[in-house]
């Protein structure tokens, strides 16, 4: 991009504007973090202004770079930087910085502001949703076309943000997939809340990017011509960069410069007047903008639609070739002509299958008609059954739809929240259900910003036997079905695990988690019983009542067996007896109040749920005259038969417990 020399006022006063508007709206607030953006704004300059192709009339535009500010907390310098560059984000929005119903919330929200690629705040996931982005980039660079997608994604990161362990798995991965579109500015400011980061971190920061096999600079953070030779050094170099930046928080402010007082509040009205004049400005002006530098940082909107023009030019010659089209239909959020149709259908002839086997299948069946459906596990593949048969394996310098995370939860789940931001990619992922707790915080992320990876969660209880408690998912179901916005689905058997993958590919506007059993499950007999479809509503009557209604039975999963075993002997016994499946809560939570009758009638008050998970939360199905049965105690190491029996999940404890109750 053409702009003037690094040496020309205008530069120093725009960088100065960026500083001074981030510490105004933080001191309107009377909360914040000023010192971060302040010290990085000669990087953000120099970013937006030189080095990132953008256009804020645009800022979805497919071919542009990415820019994530993975130090949320300094969520002003990404707000000042947007309105000072033309996005759509006014000044009164700044001056509403953390007020209710504002688009400037305390830390960059996706999908509140343009221009704000990914939520952040919670430090290290910045940095691994980037990795995502750059293997998304490169996806479609190297399976789509490499002039149309040969863009790079940008981060500005912290001390935080590489301490938390979250980064080094990601950074790990990156360099060895030799991601050379991605790139980290490190603020290293050697400050955190608690004083120097001497007091808590050490570490020679760039022999461990060296080790992992990245490109390091280091420049002083004041530095415009080293910063920007650095940052065109960085966009050449084949691996991923990084590029430590010696950067003083707080910079101008007299008494506050290289503390902790200039991280986590406000600088306070007098120490900000002081930094103003030591800004050569008035002291008690606010939010000033000067015509000269709204003028001049207003030329990047004129060159991004620039770039945008030239890219489509591109794009019109290019969109009717069969990978363009294709791609194209599905970055409009439409799925491909019969996407569902190869997805098998299974016969109780077939035997016992494991829902996880099942899956499998399922996943290829889709995979087939769905070429942007890409996947992967934590080394844990064959157990997973998550291989897209033929479809080659992601290496180095290498893209494809098998993705070999290694043992890595933490960072596969912000990966897949970056694949998640890259048109028509529908990444899912695998790991035993037991280390969802390590995906924890990217799974939380991704239902926040409505994101809708597909998690396939295995060895979903104490059916998985002889590893033991540790590896025993007890208490994971009733957790992450607390969490807002994320669907859960425990499938039943081979079929309900099929038409579960149709509800995950279906929901694009949050994460669906599929859990998975390690044992096999007996096939239901659809000629006999109700249609599978049923799992599309949450829960629905598996097998209904034989006279009038006096107990019904749920489950999910594993336990649907036991409950139709059941429901035979007690009508057997003359009691009226309804099985209800019940993969999904959430799912059952949307329908209307008219279905969930006809499905649970109030009338019905005798209700036996088995889970074989915490019996936490199914209060609200089984009410106050129904009982649960399931496992508020961790499990144990031995077969998976011993321990199903010795916790209760039989027929016989079921049945007993049904008449029990009638009793």
């Amino acid at each position: 991009m053409s702009s003037p020399k690094l040496s020309d006022p205008i530069v120093r006063q725009s960088i100065d504007t960026i500083r001074l508007l981030a510490a105004d709206a933080v001191e309107k607030a009377n909360s914040g973090h000023p010192g971060t953006p302040m010290e990085a704004a000669p990087i953000a300059y120099l970013l937006y202004m030189r080095h990132l192709k953008h256009n804020p009339a645009n800022p979805e535009w497919a071919g542009r770079d990415r820019f994530i500010l993975s130090c949320g907390h300094a969520s002003t310098l990404i707000y000042s930087m947007l309105h000072l560059t033309g996005y759509d984000l006014s000044l009164d929005d700044i001056k509403n910085f953390r007020q209710f119903g504002s688009k400037t919330a305390g830390h960059p929200e996706f999908g509140h502001v343009p221009g704000v690629e990914t939520t952040t705040g919670p430090l290290g996931q910045g940095v691994a949703v980037a990795v995502g982005m750059a293997m998304g980039g490169q996806y479609l660079e190297q399976q789509v076309d490499a002039e149309l997608f040969d863009y790079r994604t940008w981060v500005i990161c912290s001390d935080g943000d590489l301490m938390e362990g979250v980064s080094a798995e990601a950074a790990s991965m990156a360099g060895h997939l030799q991601l050379g579109q991605l790139n980290y500015i490190y603020l290293d400011n050697k400050i955190t809340i608690e004083g120097d980061t001497s007091i808590a971190f050490t570490e020679d920061v760039g022999s461990r990017y060296l080790a992992y096999g990245w490109h390091v600079e280091r420049v002083e953070g004041e530095n415009l011509a080293e910063i920007d030779a650095a940052m065109a050094r960085a966009k050449q170099d084949p691996r991923p960069s990084i590029i430590i930046a010696r950067t003083h928080i707080g910079i101008g402010a007299p008494n506050k410069q290289d503390t902790p007082g200039a991280h986590g509040a406000p600088l306070g009205s007098d120490e900000l007047a002081l930094t103003k004049q030591a800004y050569g400005r008035d002291p008690k002006a606010t939010f000033v903008v000067p015509a000269e530098v709204a003028e001049h940082m207003s030329t990047c909107k004129t060159q991004g639609e620039e770039l945008e023009q030239q890219w489509q030019k591109q794009f019109e010659a290019k969109k009717s070739t069969p990978k363009v089209a294709s791609w194209l239909e599905v970055s409009q959020g439409e799925l491909p002509s019969g996407w569902a149709t190869e997805l098998p259908v299974f016969t109780p002839e077939d035997g016992a299958k494991a829902t996880r086997q099942a899956s499998g299948a399922a996943i290829n069946g889709l995979a087939a008609k769905m070429p942007f459906l890409i996947g992967g596990s934590a080394d844990l593949a064959p157990s997973n059954n998550t291989e897209i048969k033929g479809a080659g394996s992601w290496l180095p310098g290498q893209s494809a739809r098998n993705i070999h995370y290694g043992i890595r939860e933490h960072a596969m789940g912000s990966i897949m929240n970056g694949f998640c931001h890259t048109p028509g990619l529908i990444p899912f992922a695998g790991t035993f259900f037991v280390f969802a707790d390590y995906m924890r915080p990217a799974i939380r992320m991704a239902a926040l910003m409505g994101l809708a990876p597909i998690y396939v969660m295995t060895h979903d209880s104490i059916g998985l036997g002889e590893d033991g408690p540790t590896h025993q998912p007890v208490e994971h179901l009733a957790s992450l079905r607390a969490m807002p916005n994320l669907t859960v689905i425990r499938p039943a058997d081979a079929n309900e695990t099929c038409e579960a993958w149709k509800a995950a590919i279906a929901n694009r506007q949050g994460p669906t988690m599929l859990v998975l059993s390690r044992q096999g499950l007996p096939t239901v007999d659809r000629n006999k019983f109700a249609p599978v479809a049923g799992l599309q509503q949450g829960a629905y009557v598996l097998s209904p009542e034989v006279g009038e209604l006096q107990m019904i039975l749920i489950a999910s999963g594993s336990e649907v067996q036991h409950a139709m075993a059941a429901q035979e002997a007690l009508q057997a016994d003359g009691v009226g007896t309804r099985v209800v499946s019940m993969p999904s809560w959430e799912l059952f939570a949307a329908q209307d109040a008219e279905y969930q009758e006809q499905v649970l009638p109030a009338a019905c008050t005798k209700r036996v749920a088995m889970e074989a998970g915490s019996t936490f939360g199914w209060e609200r199905y089984v009410g106050f005259e129904g009982v649960a049965i399931g496992m508020d105690e961790f499990g144990a190491s031995a077969p998976a038969n011993e321990l199903m029996e010795h916790f209760g999940f039989t027929v016989e404890n079921l049945i007993a417990t049904a008449k029990q109750l009638l009793d």
